[in-house]
């Protein structure tokens, strides 16, 4: 599903992000990545997800280089991939369905199915009764379990998550995990990035660790 093969990036101010970075991830599996803030975790989140390209090396992500998609392509690519990130990105004045429901309307699937889909995804994460609530209204963890629902809305093959429980307490963080784990059982790859030790511990899953740029 994910494939970095020698993958460097470098920004315009000569700042090397990461450097000969080579790891694989397979459908269906769940792995995180590990790392001090700055480490490079985001940045490898951000290749795979087509925000950035490399500088250097090949990212290949369900088959395609990424190097070599052109524009015109990218939203449709994008559509492949569901993202978590800490901060929610919810529209507060919008209600939970309308921000779950949010990348099918703008893939313009019929209403019916959108309905259909929006309470089933919010029946997984156990939101089905906040259907009609505000973001603001909602607890923390309440919002993070939003935010999972619209990244899974469009039945996704990959799903990424950048520090989705940086804000959670560890029970709640618990119950996040145990989400993405039940995404991965069903043929979901999920890749996680965090710095919670302790969550990757108790997992017992694969830990691709980065240490200023590199796997260590």
């Amino acid at each position: 599903m994910i494939r970095f093969e020698q993958v460097g990036k470098r920004y315009p101010n000569g700042r090397e992000a990461i450097a000969g970075v080579s790891f694989d991830v397979r459908a269906g599996e769940m792995v995180f990545l590990t790392g001090r803030s700055g480490a490079g975790k985001s940045t490898i989140l951000r290749l795979i997800a087509l925000l950035e390209r490399p500088t250097r090396g090949q990212v290949t992500v369900n088959g395609k280089d990424t190097a070599k998609l052109p524009a015109r392509q990218v939203p449709a690519f994008r559509r492949q991939l569901g993202m978590v990130f800490q901060d929610h990105m919810l529209l507060p004045e919008r209600s939970v369905y309308d921000n779950v429901a949010l990348p099918l309307v703008v893939a313009h699937v019929p209403m019916r199915d959108i309905d259909k889909r929006v309470r089933a995804a919010l029946d997984q994460v156990g939101l089905l009764d906040r259907i009609a609530a505000l973001p603001p209204e909602l607890s923390v963890g309440e919002q993070q379990r939003v935010g999972i629902a619209r990244a899974i809305i469009a039945r996704p093959p990959l799903l990424i998550a950048d520090e989705p429980t940086g804000n959670l307490d560890p029970q709640l963080s618990r119950d996040v995990m145990q989400l993405f784990r039940r995404f991965s059982e069903a043929g979901v790859a999920v890749v996680v990035a965090t710095h919670d030790q302790r969550l990757v511990e108790e997992s017992g899953l694969r830990e691709i660790h980065i240490a200023s740029g590199r796997i260590a």
